[in-house]
């Protein structure tokens, strides 16, 4: 979603046609990575394009508040402007920043993070202490799943994403922020559906078996998990393919189908079956162990886990004697990762799969004082409460639609002494704090750098209750 401000200007004079070209003067960058600049006191949104450059753009479509245009030519340079890792990268979605310095990329994410609580100005946003961004060593190469679509193309079968607000499908025949196992698989995979014949999906027609492969890789094993996603339950070929997986690919220890019928933009169905090897493969955060089944969620930057969680645990300050709450708790790569150093954890997630590997996943750790349930965290925690459960800590690590008003209501009610919010979208974190600064104050946000080359952005928000 565009993040643009109507206050700024008004609009409704300027009209300019798709195809047209003009000169811009880029001011900023969006929340999504692309150059903003003014045509006409109206706004434009360039993908590619970076701040203090004089460019050259062709309007792709002009909506009521802002212009979409493609970058057709660099006038004049910025400074930060490096060469792409990718030849795709201004293509695809995945990759927005790959023609910015690193440094620079760092700073982005910061300043991101300051508009957005200029945006929804909770309580006190202006002393809040933001800290510089936490980045990668070596930003590349850092990603555990890729998740590619896969169709016919001039009689090749091709493995990629889509070309930006498209359906064409960009053959990514190498990737360099995919961890190399990724690749390796994926271009194999590839091979052995064109050799062996198997249809894959056509959209137009809503025909063909495979739409979606997905390969996972977990760092600390190097163990892959390959999961095939397909229009019915019907595999054709599927012993010879195991077979030559098998034969090429021995790292791959875990193949799955998942059954996606129709036309949907939702990747992934509801059945998923384990069709060869070993249910899960084993990832390793610290010194804790990780069985992840083929629909749990896992950070996609292994590399970069250990720096987010310290920076969450360290805004905690736990105490041996500190009961804790780990909502939206995933397989427990959070609770289970501190559960030796307090005196409980509980845990809860609504994907059943998940609690049932985070429950499993602290059994094979040996971890004794940690419990995960399937449930929403704002009917768990005061049915916990309730029983006589009192919570020391909480610690929140949402999806990028933040934090659902009804368990904001509830840690407002609950007040825990230590509340830490991991957040991935500064937008949705920026709303949730107008409400939880009535009872909080916030101490300092500290950015950590989990997708280099891309917008997103992680964080931690350490929370002082007033």
């Amino acid at each position: 979603m565009e993040n643009y401000n109507s206050s700024f200007y008004d609009s409704d004079d300027v009209r300019v046609d798709p195809g047209q070209q003009f000169n811009l003067k880029i001011k900023r960058l969006g929340i999504n990575g692309e150059g903003i600049g003014y045509y006409q006191h109206k706004l434009v949104f360039v993908p590619g394009a970076l701040p203090t450059e004089t460019v050259t753009v062709e309007v792709q479509k002009e909506l009521k508040n802002f212009i979409r245009a493609n970058l057709i030519k660099v006038l004049e340079t910025s400074a930060d402007r490096v060469t792409p890792v990718d030849d795709y990268a201004n293509n695809v979605g995945g990759f927005e920043l790959e023609n910015l310095s690193y440094e620079a990329q760092l700073k982005f994410k910061r300043d991101i993070i300051a508009e957005t609580l200029e945006k929804f100005q909770p309580e006190g946003y202006k002393r809040y202490k933001l800290l510089p961004t936490i980045g990668m060593d070596n930003p590349v190469g850092y990603r555990n799943k890729a998740s590619f679509q896969i169709r016919e193309q001039d009689g090749q079968i091709v493995a990629g994403l889509y070309k930006s607000r498209s359906h064409e499908v960009v053959d990514l025949k190498e990737s360099a922020l995919q961890h190399p196992l990724t690749m390796k698989v994926m271009r194999a995979i590839v091979t052995m559906i064109q050799d062996l014949g198997i249809p894959v999906y056509n959209e137009e027609q809503n025909s063909g078996i495979i739409k979606t492969v997905v390969v996972r890789v977990a760092a600390a094993t190097n163990e892959v998990q390959v999961t095939f996603i397909t229009q019915s339950k019907k595999l054709l070929k599927k012993h010879q393919l195991i077979e030559r997986i098998h034969e090429e690919l021995p790292e791959v220890v875990s193949i799955a189908q998942n059954v996606n019928p129709g036309e949907t933009s939702l990747v992934w169905g509801d059945e998923t079956t384990v069709i060869d090897g070993k249910n899960t493969i084993t990832e390793k955060i610290g010194d804790v162990r990780f069985d992840l089944s083929v629909r749990a969620f896992m950070q996609a930057n292994p590399y970069m886990i250990p720096t987010l969680y310290d920076e969450a645990f360290k805004a905690l300050n736990l105490r041996s004697k500190d009961r804790v709450v780990d909502a939206y708790s995933g397989v427990g790569t959070i609770g289970l990762t501190i559960a030796k150093d307090v005196r409980e954890v509980r845990g809860m997630d609504t994907i059943a799969e998940a609690v049932e590997d985070a429950n499993v996943n602290s059994i094979k750790n040996g971890i004794m004082n940690a419990s995960y349930e399937v449930g929403k965290a704002e009917e768990l925690l005061p049915a916990w409460i309730e029983e006589g459960f009192k919570p020391d800590a909480i610690i929140v690590d949402p999806p990028r639609t933040g934090l659902d008003d009804a368990l904001i209501d509830t840690i407002l009610a609950t007040e825990p002494k230590k509340f830490v919010y991991i957040s991935c979208n500064p937008s949705t974190l920026a709303r949730d704090l107008v409400k939880l600064t009535k009872k909080y104050r916030v101490e300092y946000i500290q950015s950590v750098d989990l997708l280099p080359q891309t917008a997103r952005i992680e964080c931690v928000v350490k929370f002082i209750k007033k």
